[in-house]
């Protein structure tokens, strides 16, 4: 029975197809007939009303969706011919030939036609949008897309982060990087530091220069760019007779502030192109001396926004004064006007009778506890030093001076010595972006017993020296100082004097260290005070105001 019944449904579906072609084009026929009077009207001058406008836009869709009908039924005949005799079911049949006339019976009356047409147009936007998603994540090679997308977009990329995240100067180890650090000075005129020494695998992509041999030994002062108040400056960095952060970028700030001074721009040149070209020598020098740090980088970046602002109708005269103004500006309300700030914070950290250890000699800490005490504060100090720098003896001198009971012990003793401690102050080289505290070799051992004996540790940071760069380890950025600053001379034998002509023996004299944010229990900074969570926060609002 099942197989007589299946060729008349199939007549059956046959005719109502028929019926509704001969339906179609009926209407087809019509909408052309209006379209040529339509058309017959414009012609003669008569301009088509809205209604009627919107009227042939309906019928140019509709005629659209009939053509795509067209070929559809065409397509489905082809299939039910060649498939339905043979290997379909009974059952499958009559559920494709019961849907048939319910999807197609709509398109017969015109009033049913627009909302569906309305849904299809919809269902097509909806695809080229993401196709047009997809694309465009596929050309910035999002992971999210497929394997044969994003491979071909992130491989090629692949080294370029490593370029981006390390500068040239942590890459010594690399020789297309020195050669290009070597044409890049070459063509400022100023000329290549050696390196001095063998150096320990894991640091033998930094520099590491010798004291004995300056970078003005090797250099004609009157026949280069260099101006002699720059030059005076990268000696004494290189030397360390200026040391600090602070210390080191408000020289620094001088310096350009004497070399605006003396410029004078060229004919035919803008004072906002040249000074900044100009300056760039100098950098070079200052960083061939001794790397800069991230407080010089900081001040830099803001010297040359203000340089760039300068507007070309601007005097010479004026821009300079008006240079110097910020010079004046920045070193008063980033540097002094901070260490206040956070000295009046600190001071409610200062209990009375508290005993405070505090590492190295930091200009800001110094300040902090000098000020407290004048207010009347009455505490004890203990200063933890370490060699080789020995900085601990100045910061001991300030603070005896001022009158303040101190004690004075090496790093080594610091487990003996912390029981009977109260508070730990620290300063900052630099504050990382990922909360991370930068600072001079063996703050992060000192934190970690302090953290160890539960003592709280309190960072002191000027917000000019946050930095957005990331690290985790001493690893990949530090810097390495004079290794023969480790050599000492006891009842006249120096044991490490000749350590050169052993090839199996390296010296080591890192500069500074990582002390994680798990820590450090507070940073006091001019903005107030704050976790090292929120270092990021800060960085973005500094960016907003600048």
């Amino acid at each position: 029975r099942q197989g007589r019944k299946l060729p008349n449904m199939a007549d059956t579906v046959g005719k109502k197809e028929k019926a509704l072609n001969d339906s179609k084009h009926q209407i087809q026929d019509e909408m052309d007939s209006k379209r040529k009077d339509d058309v017959s009207c414009h012609a003669e001058g008569k301009e088509l009303s809205k209604e009627e406008k919107q009227r042939l836009r309906k019928e140019k869709k509709q005629q659209k969706k009939n053509k795509k009908d067209d070929k559809n039924v065409g397509e489905t005949e082809k299939e039910k011919t060649a498939v339905v005799p043979a290997h379909i079911q009974p059952t499958q049949t009559k559920k494709e030939l019961n849907a048939a006339p319910v999807s197609e019976a709509p398109a017969a009356g015109e009033k049913a036609a627009p909302p569906k047409s309305k849904a299809e147009m919809r269902a097509e936007r909806r695809a080229r949008q993401e196709a047009d998603r997809a694309a465009k994540q596929g050309k910035k090679g999002d992971p999210s897309q497929p394997l044969s997308t994003a491979k071909q977009k992130v491989l090629p990329s692949e080294p370029q982060p490593v370029v981006k995240r390390l500068p040239e100067h942590i890459q010594v180890d690399d020789p297309a990087v020195l050669k290009k650090l070597a044409k890049k000075l070459e063509r400022q005129q100023i000329p290549l530091r050696p390196d001095y020494g063998y150096k320990v695998s894991l640091f033998s992509h930094l520099h590491q220069y010798s004291r004995k041999a300056p970078l003005t030994q090797q250099i004609s002062i009157p026949s280069t760019v260099i101006h002699p108040s720059i030059v005076r400056l990268g000696l004494q960095y290189s030397q360390g007779i200026i040391a600090g952060s602070n210390s080191r970028c408000i020289a620094l700030l001088h310096g350009f502030k004497q070399v605006i001074r003396d410029y004078t721009t060229p004919p035919n040149e803008e004072l906002s192109r040249d000074l900044v070209n100009k300056l760039k020598p100098y950098i070079s020098f200052l960083n061939q001396c001794r790397p800069l740090s991230a407080s010089m980088g900081n001040a830099i970046k803001y010297l040359k926004k203000e340089i760039s602002n300068i507007s070309s109708q601007c005097k010479e005269e004026e821009a300079k004064s008006k240079l110097q103004d910020c010079i004046d500006r920045y070193i008063e309300e980033k540097i002094r006007l901070a260490a206040k700030a956070i000295s009046k914070s600190a001071y409610e950290k200062i209990s009375e009778d508290d005993v405070i250890l505090v590492y190295g000699c930091s200009s800001l800490v110094n300040y902090i506890l000098c000020d407290a005490y004048e207010k009347g504060r009455n505490f004890r100090v203990i200063v933890v030093d370490s060699r080789p720098r020995l900085e601990g003896r100045e910061a001991l001198r300030r603070l005896v001076k001022k009158g303040i009971r101190c004690t004075y012990v090496l790093i080594t003793a610091v487990s003996y010595i912390l029981p009977e401690v109260s508070k730990v102050f620290l300063g900052a080289h630099a504050l990382l972006a990922n909360g991370y505290v930068m600072s001079r070799v063996g703050t992060s051992q000192i934190a970690l017993v302090a953290k160890a004996y539960n003592v709280p540790v309190l960072v002191c940071c000027e917000t000019y020296k946050f930095c957005e760069r990331v690290q985790t380890d001493s690893f990949v950025s530090n810097e390495l100082d004079d290794p023969d600053d480790l050599i000492v001379t006891r009842k006249g034998t120096t044991q490490l004097g000749k350590w050169q002509e052993t090839s199996s023996l390296r010296l080591l004299n890192l500069v500074y260290d990582v002390t994680p944010p798990d820590f450090v229990d507070l940073v006091i900074t001019d903005l107030g005070m704050i976790p090292c969570t929120s270092v990021p926060v800060v960085l973005r609002v500094k960016n907003v105001d600048q």
